[in-house]
Order: structure tokens, then sequence, then C-alpha cells
């Protein structure tokens, strides 16, 4: 589907948002048999397949949001749902692994001045990058630089990057956001979880490393420095449509899979196609009307935020709770259309070999992420409320 979202000089042309978009959509069906043939791989490793690592790589789409002028695609957040979505629907954890790696290559590409970029980004590769946002360190100001010392935790794909991301809390309230090689910090191997095993979320920490000023940025004041409308969305608009994305994408592929299994599968003393059950027809009817409602408001409110940075604006305060409110309730509806289609699978559902069990493990895992807790809808609930001092991010 095309959204013929508003253009000014800086947005780009919609031939070439159409392109890019078929361009991503095709980069994951070519991929699509690695990253399904690796997803056992990545489950025991506890961390994502070489394979898939490598399959991300050579496809292009880590650079997802990455700034054009850095060789990215700098794709608009609809495009974004979309292939987000589609990779989800093959392997969660190469999903998951998709949307946090393209995050956290792209920010230090807006942000960073050229010196640092030159050196993340130098050598003719682009790198891999993770990262965690929640500001769970401290950062001692010192000549040229700070003096960090923290833990961070649930950095996604560190097992596989090159730079990491973090952020530091400098004497008060400033936030500061720092990017150091990934050899630098000591990982924890701590991920020994429920749901996304394949994600390889460890902790990692660091201890009074002196970090130069120009490889951080201020969370809250700094202007990118490079790239269009698309870094004009703001936070959390920047990566809230991920996380509706992801939830999609799993659910989707919970959906096929419990139809497939319908016909085939009998229950019952006195056994029955699970596909003629009058209950499981309407739960198949329902489920999808719910997931494509779902997924339509996640388009609806990212084409809207889309059309109002392209042309020049930005999102007020309660645009950017309704964004983080929306992908909550994606993510609410998701699990429950998931945890369904699990119970109507029966016992075959809770062997390892099982998509639905991994499905509602690694959506219930990915529901957890705070961005898609319920202080988004609290945090609605107070600007609706006109209740003074309400923000989208509490």
């Amino acid at each position: 589907m095309v959204y013929p979202y508003a253009m000014t000089e800086r947005a780009t042309p919609l031939t070439e948002r159409t392109q890019t978009r078929q361009s991503l959509l095709n980069a994951v069906e070519k991929i699509r048999d690695v990253i399904a043939g690796s997803a056992d791989e990545s489950e025991r490793a506890a961390t994502l397949a070489p394979a898939a690592v490598a399959a991300l790589d050579d496809s292009g789409l880590l650079k997802l949001k990455l700034p054009a002028v850095l060789g990215g695609a700098e794709a608009d957040p609809v495009t974004q749902i979309e292939v987000i979505e589609a990779l989800s629907a093959i392997d969660a954890t190469a999903g998951w692994c998709l949307m946090v790696g393209a995050t956290t290559l792209a920010l230090p590409g807006v942000y960073l001045g050229d010196a640092a970029v030159g050196k993340i980004f130098g050598g003719g590769k682009t790198p891999r990058a993770a990262g965690c946002y929640m500001p769970t360190g401290t950062a001692e100001p010192a000549h040229g630089g700070y003096r960090i010392s923290g833990r961070w935790a649930f950095a996604s794909g560190i097992r596989h990057a090159d730079w990491v991301s973090g952020t530091a809390r400098v004497r008060g309230s400033e936030r500061r956001v720092f990017v150091i090689p990934v050899g630098d910090v000591e990982i924890h191997d701590n991920w020994q979880v429920a749901g996304l095993r394949g994600t390889g979320s460890c902790d990692f920490s660091v201890h009074d490393r002196f970090v130069p000023e120009a490889f951080t940025w201020d969370h809250e004041s700094a202007v990118p420095r490079r790239g269009g409308a698309l870094y004009r969305l703001g936070w959390p608009a920047f990566v809230a449509n991920e996380h509706a994305a992801f939830a999609v994408g799993v659910a989707r592929r919970a959906l096929d899979e419990v139809s497939r299994l319908a016909t085939s599968k009998a229950r019952g003393m006195a056994p029955t196609l699970l596909a003629e059950r009058p209950a499981f027809q309407r739960f198949v009817g329902a489920a999808e009307m719910r997931l494509a409602a779902a997924r339509a408001l996640a388009i609806e409110v990212n084409a809207a935020a889309w059309e109002t940075v392209s042309a020049g604006g930005r999102l007020t305060p309660r645009r950017q709770a309704e964004l983080r409110a929306a992908s909550v309730h994606v993510s609410d509806v998701c699990l429950e259309l998931v945890t369904s289609a699990f119970r109507y699978a029966g016992g075959s559902a809770v062997y390892d070999a099982s998509v639905l069990q991994r499905c509602l493990r690694d959506l219930a895992a990915g529901g957890q992420h705070f961005m898609v807790s319920d202080t988004g809808y609290e945090a609605l609930g107070q600007f609706a409320l006109g209740i003074p001092g309400a923000e989208p991010m509490r």
C-alpha cells in the first residue's frame, strides 16, 4: 500500500519512498530462508545465530533508519512498520534485533559530529550497534569528555555489535547518551529468560570509563546533524512504531500457524477437526478483524505523524503520548490473540518444537518493554484529563 504523505522540499519524493519500501521488503524475502532456518540455533545459543547476523548485515536492513547521507534507507515510519512486521513474522528474534539494531545504529549517525561519525562509520563497512537508553549510569564531567560508570540492562544484539550506546545522568537531570566500542564494556552473561532468548539481550557495564564529549549527546536538547523529516519525529515517536510492528508480525505468524494446524488437528472424546468447531471459526474471524484494526491504528497514527514532520511541523507532547499509547494497545491486542491461538492448539503447543509456544513467549517478553507498558496509557490519560505536567514518557 502506498501512503500519499504531504511533501516538502526536505521530504523524500513519493516515488523514491515507494522504491525504498519495495527494496526493503524484497530484502526481507531474500533472507527469509536463512532467518527461518537459523531460528532454533539462535534460541539455543541465546544470541542471534551467525548466519542470521550475516543475512541482516548483507541485506542492508540494519540501515533501515540510518540517514541517507550515511548510506541508510532513512525509511519513513510506516515503511519501518511494514519491514519490521514482515521480518518478525518469520522469526521474532530477528525482528527484535532488527528494530533495536536499526535504531541504535541510526541515532549516533544523526546526532554525533563528523569526527565521531567518521570513526564509527569509517572503513567502508556499516557497523552493527546495540544500546540501552534508560539512564542507569552516571557521568562525571572531565576534561574533554565524561567519566562514565554504570550498568545497563537489555542490550539486545550486543553479542554481534561493534558499538554500544548507553545513557547516563550528569550531576542531576541532564541525560547524556554515549557511544563506545563493544570491546570496552563488560558483557554480563545473564540472558537466561522466558522469551526472546535469541536476542542475546545481556546487561553491560563500565566503570570510570572516559568517553570523549564528541562521542556523546544530550538526550533532551540535541539537534539532528544529518537527515530530514524522520529525525524531527522526536521521542518516543522515533521508536514507538517499532513495537507495534513487532507485535503485529508475531501475531500474524501465530494466527497463520494455528489456522494451518486447524485443518489436521482433531480434539475431543469424539474427535472433531479444530477448523470445524464454530468456536474456533469465530475466534479466527474475530482475530483477523482485531489484528487488522490494531495494525490500521498503528499505520494511521504514524502516517499522520509523518505528514506533520514532512510539512515542517513538530509533534506535540500529546501526539507523542498518542503514538506511544497506540503501540501499547497494539501490543495488548496481539498478545491476547496469540494467547488464544496457543490455547486453541491444545497440548501440542507446549512442546519446544511448536511455533505457537515461541510466539507466545516472545511476544510476552516483548510486551514487558517499558515503551509498551501501562504507563503509556497513563500518560495519554493525563493529557486527556488536562493534568498539569503530563509527559509522554514517565
